[in-house]
């Protein structure tokens, strides 16, 4: 038996589909004939729509096949009667797998030991085995989408495009109408797929076919219309979706609550808001900002005054890490000026006191005089002082290699 080949299906390309059914199984089965009258070789092509089988004799193969399917008979003496034997029942067989004679020919899936899929076909003067092979799953998916599936979307496409319903057409104007729709669908396949396909109520009919044959409960309509929907995305959906959405905190009522009752303490007590009053900016947090004042918690004090009680905020502490605040230089002690009295708090209560850092003491005699005083201050400020010898000038500190 030879190989099914590229050229053997061309052969098929122009044959038509036969169809029949297995009764055991109810499956219908499609298959094609070919047979060459030059080498007096056939060849024939079965699927079920999922896979495809072939077979091909060549004229030693179908002379011994049909002798055994049928009577024996001797062969003949001559070679030229044994030729003429072999064309004559070539062409019978030939017109066996033909659309008239089809219908009057049983045909029956029987089992077998030698191929992948044999069938009989059988008629009152003779009979007919097949003993097929199955060609693959790519080669049968390019045989039935050649042979089969372009074809009869073609085929839908001028069932729908047609003026005129293509039954009542007379041949002559079917094949007019076939040979155009082919040679357009020839030049450009995609072009043509797109446009047999693309329309609402082919689609729509397409889909409730599929449907109705697959046993879908809720039938799908045929439309010959389709609305085009709104594509655009609404603006809430976008800044819902958007990844710089501010998130609202929610706060718990028992904060709520604490922070109403210490708004009312405040208030009692004559002192503005700790909203209002602002951070007081230390020596050792020189990099923070004054805006930034939710980090310090304020602690009001009644310091004990000439006419009232008065009150003043201190920082206890900060809520930012210690390791964000860097240390500011460290400054050159000031004598410290004198004191004045304090003067008479008006009913508005008092700012918070800025920290400032205790200078150096300098002299406890009050007997000293200005210019004593100028030239302690100038040593101080230059690095020296009381019984401090004057020091060179600074050399590099030597440090060792990186570690690692």
């Amino acid at each position: 038996m030879e190989h099914f080949s590229e050229e053997h299906s061309k052969y098929l390309l122009s044959k038509e589909w036969l169809v029949k059914t297995d009764n055991r199984t109810s499956t219908p089965y499609q298959f094609k004939f070919y047979s060459n009258t030059v080498d007096l070789s056939c060849c024939v092509l079965l699927t079920d729509t999922k896979s495809v089988w072939t077979e091909v004799l060549t004229s030693q193969q179908f002379a011994r096949r049909w002798r055994d399917c049928n009577r024996p008979s001797a062969p003949f003496d001559s070679e030229a009667e044994e030729d003429e034997w072999r064309t004559v029942t070539l062409e019978l067989l030939s017109r066996a797998h033909t659309l008239g004679a089809i219908p009057d020919i049983s045909f029956e899936i029987v089992e077998t030991n030698y191929s992948d899929l044999a069938f009989t076909l059988e008629y009152e003067t003779f009979k007919w085995r097949w003993e097929t092979c199955f060609v693959g799953h790519k080669a049968s998916a390019e045989i039935i989408s050649k042979h089969l599936i372009f074809p009869l979307i073609s085929l839908n496409h001028l069932a729908f495009s047609s003026p005129e319903p293509v039954a009542e057409l007379s041949d002559a104007d079917v094949e007019k109408a076939v040979d155009k729709v082919g040679r357009t669908a020839r030049r450009s396949v995609d072009t043509h797929i797109k446009n047999a396909m693309s329309k609402p109520r082919v689609a729509s009919t397409l889909r409730r076919m599929t449907a109705m044959f697959n046993f879908i409960p809720d039938l799908p309509p045929v439309i010959s219309t389709a609305e085009k929907p709104d594509l655009r995305i609404s603006p809430a959906k976008a800044r819902s979706k958007s990844p710089g959405t501010l998130r609202t905190v929610s706060v718990s009522p028992s904060v709520q609550d604490w922070a109403k009752d210490r708004a009312l303490d405040v208030k009692s007590a004559g002192v503005p808001p700790v909203d209002s009053l602002k951070a007081p900016t230390l020596a050792d947090s020189a990099t923070e900002s004054e805006d930034d004042d939710s980090g310090f918690a304020v602690k009001f004090q009644a310091v004990s005054g000439p006419s009232h009680s008065q009150f003043k905020a201190t920082p206890v502490g900060s809520l930012e890490p210690q390791s964000r605040v860097s240390p500011a230089p460290r400054v050159s002690p000031v004598p410290s000026a004198s004191k004045g009295p304090e003067s008479d708090v008006d009913s508005s209560p008092a700012r918070p006191v800025k920290k400032v850092k205790k200078a150096a003491p300098v002299s406890s005699s009050e007997e000293e005089s200005e210019e004593e005083r100028k030239r302690l201050v100038a040593q101080l400020k230059s690095g020296g002082g009381p019984g401090v010898a004057k020091r060179g000038p600074r050399q590099p500190i030597k440090r060792g290699g990186k570690r690692f």
